[in-house]
């Protein structure tokens, strides 16, 4: 799953306009201006389309982060330069304040069972024996189960 697909599915999921946009990267430390948010929404086969790199993506997320929780006091904001789907998911979990019932329920509306320990794997310390990668099927499906959560119509 691409960063602008992500990107594009959270700007719909939650009806973000271009300058509230530009607004959550400023959150992240990151400025950016209009043209360059458009381009990352474009669909990929247009012509004016640009990748969003992870750094990008990350910076948006953890943007989103302060605009849904508020910014801790005295804690510097730091936007990885690569991120995987685990992360993707820690970020989008904190963002909206979910917990792991409200992770499976996000996940049943999009019609994908994934048991209460599958979902925790993805939360684990990578060193750890028990800790699962999260596949793009799983990101994409959380990401649709928001969509139809927080923006059924």
């Amino acid at each position: 799953m691409s960063n602008n697909d992500i990107l594009r599915s959270l700007r719909y999921s939650f009806d973000i306009n271009d300058f509230l946009m530009i607004e959550i990267f400023g959150m992240a430390g990151v400025e950016v201006d209009r043209p360059t948010v458009a381009n990352w929404l474009k669909k990929d086969d247009d012509e004016e389309f640009k990748p969003i790199y992870d750094k990008d993506l990350s910076a948006f997320l953890n943007g989103f982060i302060v605009l849904k929780r508020g910014k801790k006091e005295g804690q510097e904001i730091l936007n990885e330069k690569s991120l995987s789907n685990n992360q993707i998911l820690r970020k989008l979990k904190i963002a909206l304040g979910l917990i792991d019932v409200d992770m499976l329920n996000i996940l049943k509306a999009a019609e994908f069972r994934l048991s209460k320990h599958e979902l925790s794997a993805f939360f684990r310390n990578p060193n750890q024996s028990q800790y699962r990668d999260c596949k793009d099927q799983v990101l994409r499906n959380f990401l649709k189960g928001i969509q139809l959560t927080y923006r059924p119509n």
